[in-house]
């Protein structure tokens, strides 16, 4: 009953955004959670906030991961989704979320604008179509907090 003026929350991809895949519900803001925005990521969000981005240790060791696992003969989104698994990506995540002060800080903001009615998209890079990622989860983080 309460939450009908509560904001709506999406999500997407880079890609997605670039190539007109997906349908933005009028007025919403395009949020970028990444940790390092390329120079062609920035112009395609309205904002970005990097302390929702998974913390630069953890990125680190996902990307060796997906080196060394790459190097066996994996494709692509077999080598990524394994490496996720490997780092245990999602319970580290979501431990940064919350014990962060500043991605913490950021949470909130997000949770505050959508309970004020403010339309969000969530943006990164990943297709998760065929890939884990960080983007999900934090989604699923906020709906946990409306």
């Amino acid at each position: 009953e309460g939450n009908m003026s509560q904001g709506t929350l999406r999500d997407t991809y880079l890609a997605a955004l670039q190539h007109d895949l997906i349908d933005i519900p009028e007025g919403a803001t395009l949020v970028g959670v990444v940790r390092s925005p390329t120079r062609w990521f920035s112009p395609a969000v309205d904002e970005n906030q990097r302390a929702l981005g998974p913390p630069q240790s953890l990125l680190d060791e996902f990307k060796q991961r997906s080196d060394d696992l790459e190097a066996e003969g994996l494709d692509d989104a077999d080598t990524h989704n394994a490496a996720w698994e490997d780092v245990d990506f999602e319970p580290r995540y979501r431990e940064h979320l919350n014990t962060t002060p500043d991605a913490h800080a950021a949470l909130e903001n997000l949770r505050e604008r959508l309970r004020a009615s403010e339309n969000l998209v969530l943006v990164c890079y990943e297709n998760t179509e065929q890939k884990r990622c960080h983007r999900t989860i934090l989604y699923d983080e906020l709906e946990e907090r409306l």
